[in-house]
C-alpha cells in the first residue's frame, strides 16, 4: 500500500473529501495562479496522491492516477479528449493515466519530486501497471520559446508507430514535421518541464505533435512510459525512495 516519506515530506492516497478538496485547491493555485477549485469528471474515477510537508501539514504536491485494466477503455481517459488514441486500444496489459501533477509554487525542494516519483512507483508496482501515460505540459502557448526542447523531442523521443497518438485537437503544433533545427541539448533540457524530463529519463516517448490548450494556457504532449522498458539503473533510483 502506498505510503512513504523522505525528510520532511510524506506521500499517501487521499483518504477523505477534505484531502481531495485540498488537492483541487492546490491544482487551481498551480495551474491558474489564484485561489479556487480545479475539478472535473475524472476526479471521481481516479486515485489521488498527495505529498505533505509533515512539519506543518501543507499539501505541497498532488497528482491523480486513473487505472485501466487494458487499452480497451482508453477512450474514456482525460488524454482522449485531445488525442486520437485508437492505436493504444490494442494494449493488453494494465495501464494508468497520471494527471494533474503539480507542486506548490512556494516550494522548490527536490525531495518533493523524489517522494512523488517514489509514490508513483509504488502505485505502479502495487497494481501491476505496464504502461504509464498522460499529458506533459509546457507553461504558456508560445511554441517558439521551446524550440530546442521540441527539437530534442523530435530527434530522440517520438513514440513507436504501433502506439503513437494521431491528431484530434483542433489547435496543434506539429513539431515533428515542421521543425528543421538541430537541438541545443543544454537549452533543450533547461526548457523541458521537470515532469516530462523525468518521463524521458525513464525511457518515455511522446506524441509527434503538441496540443495548444488555451484554457489551461499550456502546450502539452502525450507521453507514454512502458514500464518494462525503463532502464534498470533508473528503476533502482526510483525504488530507492521506497527502501
Amino acid at each position: 500500500m502506498l505510503g512513504l516519506a523522505k525528510g520532511r515530506y510524506s506521500a499517501r492516497l487521499a483518504r477523505e473529501d477534505r484531502d481531495l478538496e485540498a488537492a483541487q485547491r492546490l491544482r487551481h493555485l498551480a495551474f491558474r495562479g489564484s485561489e479556487g477549485i480545479d475539478s472535473d469528471v475524472f476526479d471521481a474515477v481516479s486515485d489521488h496522491v498527495i505529498v505533505e510537508d509533515v512539519s506543518n501539514g501543507t499539501i505541497v504536491c498532488c497528482f491523480r492516477m486513473m487505472p485501466f485494466k487494458d487499452g480497451a477503455s482508453i477512450q474514456s481517459s482525460y488524454s482522449a479528449q485531445f488525442y486520437e488514441l485508437s492505436a493504444l486500444e490494442r494494449f493488453k496489459s494494465p495501464m494508468v493515466e497520471m494527471g494533474r501533477f503539480c507542486i506548490h509554487p512556494d516550494y522548490r525542494d527536490p525531495d518533493i519530486l523524489r517522494v512523488a516519483w517514489g509514490a508513483m512507483t509504488s502505485y505502479v508496482d502495487d497494481n501491476g501497471v505496464e504502461l504509464l501515460f498522460g499529458c506533459a505540459s509546457f507553461a504558456g502557448t508560445d511554441a517558439a520559446s521551446y524550440a530546442d526542447a521540441f527539437a530534442m523531442l523530435k530527434a530522440k523521443h517520438i513514440g513507436p508507430k504501433r502506439w503513437i497518438p494521431q491528431i484530434k485537437a483542433p489547435n496543434v503544433f506539429r513539431y515533428a514535421s515542421r521543425l528543421r533545427r538541430r537541438p541545443d541539448a543544454k537549452k533543450a533540457m533547461l526548457r523541458m518541464p521537470p515532469l516530462l524530463r523525468t518521463y524521458l529519463l525513464m525511457g518515455g516517448w511522446v506524441s509527434d505533435h503538441a496540443v495548444i490548450d488555451t484554457d489551461m494556457n499550456t502546450l502539452h504532449v502525450f507521453t507514454g512510459v512502458e514500464i518494462g522498458r525503463i532502464p534498470p539503473e533508473r528503476k533502482r533510483l526510483l525504488r530507492s525512495v521506497l527502501a
